[in-house]
């Protein structure tokens, strides 16, 4: 279990948002907080803490008016620590390319994997093909609807039919060879993780998983690590004192 941080871009800016809050409509978010210093800053700081395997995530629309400015600050990021940090939002087949050449180590892909709320298998398998399978992560991010949870795509706003269980996991274990797993209902607010998806993550034997969703104390982090039966690596955004919250980064990056 290691901490895997993050650089969220939305509006080209650096920012903290509550996950469940984006809109492509205006392109709108509740935030937590917005960063004065670019994408750059925090990959310089990742990198000088030797940690990897990261995420930096656009959080616009590929067609918004903000998506260039957002991969400028990806770019900038990815400059900064080339081949440290994975990159997701907005990524096809068609220009997985673009920013693996730009230096990142893997991109994530969520919504160009699914159609109308059911898997897409010939854009898996192209994704799968024009990335390299050791280097694609598939984000499948859900919202729990009744007893389970259902991945949810297009920045968190659309539920697929997909339930996310074991099942799901070794479908999707076999193009990509790692998985990012927001819980949505929590992430941003701090209030906890979602401990019954942390526990049916630990229960699966597979390929690497971070969760991310809810963490706001460092008791959350000793509840994932019993729930996730200390496999799962995590996320940590608002909460971090980097990010206007109360936990010491480098306790975080300490954790084991």
């Amino acid at each position: 279990m290691k901490f895997r941080p993050c650089i969220d871009i939305h509006n080209g800016k650096v920012k903290q948002i509550v996950g469940g809050s984006l809109a492509d409509s205006g392109n709108t978010a509740k935030e937590n907080f917005v960063s004065e210093s670019g994408g750059e800053f925090y990959a310089k700081l990742y990198k000088e803490r030797g940690i990897s395997g990261g995420h930096i995530i656009l959080l616009n629309a590929a067609g918004s008016e903000y998506y260039e400015a957002d991969k400028s600050q990806a770019f900038a990021a990815l400059e900064e620590y080339p081949n440290g940090l994975q990159l997701g939002g907005g990524i096809t087949a068609e220009n997985a390319a673009e920013f693996l050449d730009r230096g990142a180590s893997h991109v994530i892909v969520t919504s160009y994997v699914f159609r109308d709320g059911i898997v897409n298998r010939e854009n898996l398998k192209k994704i799968s093909s024009a990335a390299g399978r050791d280097r694609l992560v598939i984000d499948l991010s859900c919202r729990k609807r009744g007893e389970n949870y259902y991945i949810v795509t297009d920045r968190w706003q659309k539920f697929t039919d997909v339930k996310l269980d074991s099942s799901a996991l070794d479908m999707f274990a076999e193009y990509c060879s790692e998985f990012l797993i927001h819980a949505v209902d929590v992430e941003g607010k701090a209030s906890g993780v979602e401990v019954s998806l942390a526990e049916m993550l630990g229960d699966w034997d597979g390929i690497p998983v971070t969760y991310a969703g809810g963490i706001g104390s460092y008791t959350d982090l000793d509840v994932l690590k019993k729930a996730g039966k200390d496999k799962l690596d995590f996320t940590v955004g608002s909460a971090l004192d980097i990010f206007g919250g109360s936990l010491d980064f480098e306790k975080i990056c300490s954790y084991k």
